[in-house]
């Protein structure tokens, strides 16, 4: 099995490690758009038209699926990819927690970069899956760059001016971009209140992971889980993972677990 994974940079990274976790066994094609990110201040004819480049370079490699672990990417060029690539190659695209964050009945507040705060689409969801509760859209610009650059103090200061725009009362935070749960961790901790529960942060990865699957329905492949093949596109080129993603464990994980190809 191969899976790929698009994105405009490291972005990819929880949901890759999701998709280890399930399949050990499989191959991972890394695509992300090094030359063209951030993709949030595009247009999104600009952020269809990136996406495009990138969903075709991992497309070349002959993957079973393609996940678009990027919420801007699914937002504004998911249609474009499916018409596309399907149904040749599934194409399973990223939604923000929104509904599983509502269950527990809120306060709930959504993190997202500013492109897609209040865009038609997060507003769509919100009415769909979380109309009864109360919902904080809290923009967080920068955040994505500085998680891109593994910049601590970048991610520090946007962390906290993010959290500085939650409500204190807010029991679940969904995280709106796939960077973000990369320091998940820096925005619990940033988001604790004294004396009160650890605030519930929902990412998409692991449900984007579970779907990819679900697409492909192929059965684990016995005595092959150790050394998948990682294979990592950025802007179309082949490379290695770069520096900065092993900044992070989970860029850390895939290195250790996979042969580089």
């Amino acid at each position: 099995m191969k899976i790929a994974l698009m994105d405009s940079g490291i972005g990819l990274l929880a949901a890759a490690r999701a998709v280890r976790g399930l399949r050990p066994d499989a191959d991972l094609v890394l695509s992300s758009d090094p030359d063209g990110m951030p993709w949030g201040p595009r247009t999104p004819r600009d952020v269809t038209e990136r996406a495009l480049v990138v969903a075709r370079a991992a497309a070349e490699h002959r993957p079973d699926a393609l996940i678009v672990a990027c919420n801007t990417a699914s937002v504004h060029a998911l249609p474009t990819l499916r018409a596309e690539l399907e149904p040749d190659l599934p194409v399973i695209g990223t939604v923000p927690a929104i509904k599983p964050a509502a269950v527990g009945g809120g306060p709930v507040a959504i993190w997202a970069t500013p492109a897609t705060t209040g865009s038609r689409y997060q507003r769509g969801l919100i009415r769909d899956f979380a109309s009864a509760v109360a919902v904080t859209e809290v923009p967080c610009p920068g955040l994505a760059e500085a998680v891109q650059n593994a910049d601590e103090a970048a991610i520090d200061h946007a962390v906290a001016t993010a959290a500085a725009l939650t409500p204190r009362d807010a029991r679940a935070v969904v995280l709106g971009c796939t960077h973000y749960e990369l320091v998940a961790d820096r925005i619990r901790a940033a988001l604790q209140q004294p004396g009160l529960p650890s605030v519930v942060l929902h990412g998409s990865a692991g449900a984007v992971a579970a779907q990819a699957m679900r697409r492909i329905a192929d059965p684990l492949a016995p005595g092959v889980a150790s050394g998948p093949r990682l294979t990592v596109l950025l802007s179309g080129r082949e490379s290695s993972l770069p520096g900065a993603a092993l900044a992070y464990a989970e860029g850390r994980l895939l290195a250790a677990v996979s042969q580089v190809h």
